[in-house]
C-alpha cells in the first residue's frame, strides 16, 4: 500500500471513528457471529478479522461460532430463527443466496428472512489443480478434459457457491460434462486437491494463495478479466481463450429480518470504519480479497443483481435442486 493511500485511509477511519459516539461506541452485550462453515476458510478467516475489530469499535464481545453443514445452510438457518436484536449475526459468502437454486428443503427463505448489513470484501477466483495430475497451462487442461473427460473432476466448497457456478460455466463453456464433488466448505475441497484425491477446483484466491505460490497447487486463470497482483504471473480465463467467465467471490453480513434500522445502521457504520483502516486492509490484501465499503440498502441493490444472474447461470448450466 502506497504511503498516500495509508494516510487517506487513516484519515477516513478517523473520520469513521470520530463519528461513532454514544450510542454507538456505549453498546455493550455479546454478537454471536455465526459462520456456516468450517474452521481455516475464506468465510472463516475473513469473518473472524472483521469480529476482532468490531468488538473493540462497538465496545462489544464478539464471538465467533462456527456451524457447517449442507451447503451452508445449517448455521444460517439459525440466524433465520434468531431474535433480530443484533445478538446473533451471520457471516456467509455468497451462497447465501442460492440455497433455493440448489436443494429441495431449505427451511428459510435466504432472501425474505434476513436483513441485509453489509458486504465485508471481495475476492477473485482461481481455477487451480494438482500439479501432479494436471496439464501445465489452462489450453492442455481444455484439451486433455476433451479428450478424458472422465479423468478430470473437480472439488466444490458447496451447493451453489462460486465455486460451483463458475465450475459448470467452465465445463459447459469448453463443453465437457465434469464429476463435481461437493465438500462442507472449501477448507476441505482444497484439502482433497492438495492430497490428489481430486485434480482441479474453482476457489477463492485467498484461500489457494499460499499453496499456489508454494508450488503446491498449480495456479491456472484468474476467474476474471484482471490479473491479481498477489499471482502476478497466473494468467486471466480471458488470456487462455475462454472470454466471459467473470467470478468473483463475496462475503457479508447478515441478520435475521426484521432488524431495528437503527441497530443495523449501527452495525453496517462499523463494517464501513473497519473497511477504512490501513491495518485491516492489509490483512485482506495478503489473503487476496479487498475490503468494500457500502450501506446497507447498497448491499440490498448488489444482493438484487447478484440473483438475477445467478438465476441465469442456473437456467444455462441446467443446475437442479438437490
Amino acid at each position: 500500500m502506497t504511503i498516500d493511500r495509508r494516510r487517506l485511509c487513516l484519515s477516513l477511519a478517523a473520520t469513521g471513528l470520530a463519528s461513532m459516539t454514544s450510542p454507538l461506541a456505549a453498546q455493550q452485550g455479546t454478537v454471536h457471529l455465526i459462520v456456516p462453515a468450517p474452521p481455516g476458510g475464506a468465510i472463516d478467516v475473513i469473518g473472524r478479522i472483521y469480529a476482532q475489530r468490531l468488538a473493540e469499535l462497538l465496545s462489544q464481545a464478539w464471538v465467533v461460532e462456527n456451524k457447517s453443514g449442507a451447503s451452508n445452510t445449517l448455521g444460517a438457518a439459525e440466524v433465520a430463527r434468531a431474535t433480530p436484536d443484533g445478538s446473533i449475526l451471520l457471516t456467509n459468502a455468497d451462497i447465501q443466496i442460492m440455497a433455493r437454486y440448489v436443494m429441495r428443503d431449505v427451511s428459510y427463505d435466504p432472501i425474505a428472512d434476513f436483513t441485509p448489513i453489509s458486504r465485508f470484501a471481495t475476492s477473485p477466483m482461481i481455477l487451480i489443480g494438482h500439479p501432479g495430475t494436471t496439464p501445465q497451462t489452462t489450453q492442455e487442461l481444455v484439451a486433455a478434459m476433451k479428450a478424458q473427460p472422465d479423468k478430470f473432476s473437480f472439488a466444490n466448497s458447496g451447493l451453489g457457491s462460486m465455486g460451483h457456478l463458475a465450475t459448470v460455466s467452465f465445463t459447459q463453456k469448453i463443453g465437457v460434462k465434469s464429476l463435481v464433488v461437493t465438500y462442507r466448505g472449501t477448507a476441505p475441497a482444497i484439502n482433497d486437491v492438495l492430497g490428489g484425491q481430486v485434480p482441479l477446483m474453482v476457489a477463492p484466491l485467498g484461500s489457494a494463495l499460499s499453496n499456489v505460490n508454494a508450488g503446491m497447487l498449480r495456479g491456472f486463470a484468474i476467474m476474471g478479466p484482471q490479473r491479481s497482483d498477489r499471482l502476478p504471473n497466473v494468467p486471466t480465463i480471458g488470456e487462455a481463450g475462454l472470454g466471459g467467465l467473470d467470478f468473483k467471490l463475496w462475503y457479508g453480513l447478515w441478520g435475521p429480518k426484521g432488524m431495528p434500522a437503527d441497530v443495523v445502521a449501527r452495525i453496517n457504520k462499523g463494517v464501513q470504519t473497519a473497511s477504512r483502516e490501513p491495518a485491516l486492509v492489509d490483512r485482506l490484501v495478503a489473503l487476496g480479497a479487498e475490503p468494500v465499503t457500502e450501506d446497507a440498502a447498497s448491499f440490498s441493490h448488489f444482493i438484487d443483481g447478484e440473483l438475477q444472474r445467478a438465476a441465469r447461470i442456473v437456467q444455462d448450466a441446467g443446475i437442479k435442486p438437490e
